[in-house]
């Protein structure tokens, strides 16, 4: 435990103390968000030029110290490929809205995902010879090699678009991450075997995390972006798998799982009914629409976030027999 606190310790002083240094580098670099107009939410112009891509120095600091603290084994290999892979495609993102006001085209950006997920699928499948999953409070069952990679595929895609989804609002991102890191470092530490290594790197990204809402709580001083989000949630999905409870992430991720819900009932709604269920999607922005301030939702949201995670943990280990 007591390294798990160092590295959680560790993670968050690097990024206090390269932040500032980054974010001048993003200014003069002229990387600055560049808002949609066509959205609604005039409120947001404000933000229009705050230096986004501040997921990249994350995801660097991350893959750094777990090299350092010789986290890096066969399971944490997989987290790391996932985050720095998907992680680079959001960089590139960022970096096309930042220079042109549009970012990669979502049939690019898919097949990008569906590349790193089924690499790391594969990866996963064959080195640890992975068919079955642990369902709650069933325990594990054998599902077959083809579909625990369709499994694997379809896990990594959601809560990485997921976790993009929820990136819409200043800290709503990292703060309900934070809390799912933490829940499966729980679950990595008292996984059988323990898994003390993915505790470590599940520890080191918890603590970027908290580093980064230092600068990014509104009015935040630096956007995540598709670096960020894109990459840590693949990485938490792989996370998922490595520990064999990955249908746990409905309840871990269950913000991620809400917010891209409410995605698809209203792309379903405006299709077969003609209208819209939601004001505006992601969720989070129907309750702008409402009147709720930005801090109320991404607390508010924070809170939900909390509590999935508890449950998560809890049915982790009811599953286990040990409540």
């Amino acid at each position: 435990m007591i390294a798990i606190v160092q590295a959680l310790v560790l993670a968050f002083a690097c990024v206090a103390f390269v932040m500032p240094a980054y974010l001048r580098l993003l200014k003069y670099s002229g990387f600055g968000k560049r808002i949609r107009r066509d959205y609604g939410l005039d409120h947001h112009i404000v933000k229009e030029g705050t230096p986004t891509m501040g997921g990249l120095l994350l995801v660097a600091v991350v893959i750094s110290l777990a090299l350092l603290l010789d986290a890096v084994d066969a399971s944490t290999y997989a987290i790391l490929l996932a985050l720095l892979g998907v992680g680079l495609l959001g960089a590139f993102d960022d970096w096309l809205n930042a220079r042109t006001g549009d970012g990669i085209s979502p049939r690019m950006k898919i097949t990008w995902q569906l590349a790193v997920s089924v690499i790391s699928a594969i990866y996963l499948q064959q080195h640890f010879a992975f068919s079955s999953v642990v369902v709650p409070f069933v325990g594990e069952v054998s599902i077959g090699v083809v579909p625990w990679i369709v499994l694997a595929v379809t896990a990594i895609i959601s809560t990485s678009n997921g976790v993009n989804l929820t990136d819409g609002l200043d800290g709503l991102a990292g703060g309900t991450m934070v809390f799912a890191w933490l829940s499966y470092m729980v679950v990595a530490l008292l996984n059988a075997p323990g898994q003390f290594n993915v505790a470590i790197v599940c520890s080191l990204i918890a603590g970027v995390l908290v580093g980064f809402l230092w600068f990014n709580i509104h009015p935040a001083a630096i956007i995540m972006g598709d670096a960020g989000a894109l990459g840590f949630g693949a990485a938490l999905a792989v996370t998922g798998l490595v520990t064999g409870h990955v249908l746990l992430l409905p309840f871990i991720g269950v913000i991620f799982v809400v917010e891209t819900g409410s995605v698809i009932v209203q792309n379903i709604s405006k299709r077969l009914l003609g209208r819209r269920i939601f004001t505006q999607t992601p969720i989070h922005h129907h309750f702008e629409k409402m009147g709720w301030a930005e801090t109320q939702i991404t607390f508010r949201f924070w809170v939900v976030g909390a509590i999935g995670g508890v449950i998560g943990v809890v049915i982790f280990l009811a599953t286990r027999g040990q409540v």
